[in-house]
């Protein structure tokens, strides 16, 4: 059985349909004392994302802070057993 941490899919829906690409950016604000995690995305859609965030910003929605894109990395230790497949996944 295979447990995900993170979505297997980018979070964005465009005309009510969701993408299906898989993630490769994990999207936050930092704030001066925090940082909120908003969801993931793929490379396609960062720039629409960040679009989005600002509005909501200013709106007051989500706090105000530097939305900020961290490139998601295939990871393996002696806990989590990585194989190609799963790479080619990612």
């Amino acid at each position: 059985m295979k447990k995900l941490l993170l979505p297997d899919k980018c979070s964005i829906k465009e005309n009510g349909r969701s993408c299906v690409n898989p993630p490769e950016h994990v999207i936050s604000v930092v704030t001066h004392q925090d940082e909120y995690m908003i969801g993931v995305c793929c490379e396609n859609h960062k720039n629409l994302i960040s679009g989005k965030l600002e509005s909501l910003q200013r709106e007051g929605k989500i706090p105000q802070g530097k939305i900020n894109f961290v490139k998601l990395k295939a990871v393996g230790t002696d806990c989590i057993r990585s194989s190609p497949d799963d790479l080619i996944h990612l």
